[in-house]
């Protein structure tokens, strides 16, 4: 008997800090995208595929956090969410299950009125629950705001009911062919990946309003048989800001690097120089041309952005 191959295109889409990112490297197996408790982390949409041969290919589209757009950057992350509900099979709408449904979740809601596809209601951080009776009325809230098709609870950090959710998506899934080689795992290149995994780090290292206002930019990457030389500036709005990403005597930065450093060469399996520069550059979440730069499509990294 010849088995039904599903393929298909799943969004990952809701409020900020709901545990998208971490939900996506865990489903994909490695990681993709940064993780930090900090709103707005993610800032672009990142593909991961992942497949199970002979049986399916899920094109995963993690998503920024849905939220009110008051700067160009902003408004640029929620076009990235807009567009991430067009034309997919499969919506994932998470939410954080240790939360009670608030205005807030109402309004993220409303953004799923403007598309047709089906949409699944993922509960995530069910591990921090310590009533899971709470979970029932939590679901009747949604219900009543949404008709989804699903409602799955889970815990991405834990594991939990993930292997519920994979059973959901293929059967929510359409048959089809595989979009990609088996091995092919997510459209970011390295330069990318390794821009945001500095960044992760500096949202690890700070407080108050530094984690709104770093980018990160790689200027040069030189690869060698041996090892590979990658030159990143790291830049923020305003001179205070920049003497707390570097710390004293420089200590934040170097902290900074040597973390940045060590998961690079665990992801991509070479041998890595990294050298950081922090730079203030006034207003850059409103400069089209520097957040052009930033988008992985277009990075250019140039210096004088």
């Amino acid at each position: 008997m010849l088995r039904i191959f599903r393929s298909g295109f799943v969004s990952l889409v809701g409020r900020p800090n709901t545990g998208k990112s971490t939900l996506l490297n865990v489903l994909i197996g490695q990681k993709l995208a940064i993780v930090a408790d900090k709103p707005q982390t993610t800032r672009t949409s990142i593909q991961g595929v992942l497949t199970l041969p002979g049986e399916a290919q899920v094109i995963f589209v993690d998503t920024p956090g849905i939220h009110r757009a008051d700067t160009a950057l902003n408004k640029r992350m929620m076009d990235k969410v807009r567009a991430a509900l067009e034309e997919r099979d499969l919506l994932l709408f998470l939410v954080d299950a240790s939360q009670a449904f608030g205005e807030e979740d109402r309004r993220a809601i409303d953004i799923l009125n403007k598309t047709s596809t089906s949409v699944v209601l993922v509960l995530n951080k069910v591990d921090l629950l310590k009533d899971k009776g709470v979970l029932l009325p939590l679901i009747e809230h949604y219900k009543a705001a949404y008709e989804f098709v699903d409602y799955v609870p889970v815990s991405a950090v834990k594991g939990l009911g993930l292997d519920e959710l994979r059973r959901v998506i293929l059967e929510g899934l359409p048959e089809g062919p595989a979009y990609f080689p088996d091995d092919y795992v997510t459209d970011q290149p390295e330069r990318f990946l390794a821009a945001e995994l500095i960044r992760e780090k500096v949202l690890h290292a700070t407080r108050q309003e530094v984690p709104h206002s770093v980018a990160v930019a790689v200027d040069r990457w030189e690869q060698a048989p041996q090892i590979t030389r990658i030159y990143a500036t790291i830049r923020v709005e305003r001179p205070g800001q920049k003497a707390i990403v570097i710390g004293s005597h420089g200590a934040g930065l170097k902290k900074i690097g040597t973390l940045a450093r060590q998961e690079m060469e665990r992801l991509f399996g070479i041998r890595i120089y990294l050298s950081l520069h922090v730079r203030v550059q006034p207003g850059w979440r409103e400069k089209a041309i520097f957040l052009d730069a930033l988008d992985w499509r277009t990075m250019a990294g140039e210096d004088d952005l």
